[in-house]
């Protein structure tokens, strides 16, 4: 199974120099679209809801501190992706790419498991509850693409 490092190093291939905070966003979409249409996780790692939208703490681990994303990633090996997901995470970064990393951080913010994660948190404040596979695919089926 690819790893949220696979598909980080993907997407950062194909963008070129891009925010640690984008990079964590378009991670996040492409985990979503891929439980949706392709009816399983592209990634096992964890997604919790922080205040600036959803986050994958073992990607963060690696780039903290950081305001770009490396240009490689130690874990990453994009051959673990297969075709139909790397076809998945092209249609992500085809409808999302062109968004800012606050036009991001906003989208996922109006966005029901995101907001259900945090359970009434504040946008501010301090959040590490998982965002469920379940609620990502439940939510991201029900929009018209």
């Amino acid at each position: 199974m690819a790893t949220v490092f696979d598909v980080a190093q993907y997407v950062r291939d194909k963008t070129g120099p891009i925010s640690t905070i984008k990079l964590q966003k378009l991670v996040f979409y492409c985990k979503a679209w891929s439980l949706v249409w392709d009816e399983d996780p592209l990634f096992p790692e964890e997604v919790q809801a922080w205040a600036n939208g959803p986050v994958v703490p073992a990607l963060y681990a690696v780039h903290k501190g950081k305001f770009f994303c490396p240009e490689k990633f130690e874990q990453a090996d994009v051959s673990r992706l297969t075709d139909a997901q790397k076809e998945t995470i092209d249609a992500v970064l085809e409808a999302y790419s062109h968004l800012s990393p606050q036009g991001l951080v906003s989208l996922t913010h109006s966005e029901k498991p995101w907001i259900e994660a945090r359970g009434g948190i504040p946008d501010y404040e301090i959040c590490n509850k998982s965002i469920s596979d379940a609620s990502i695919a439940e939510y991201y089926s029900s929009i018209k693409v």
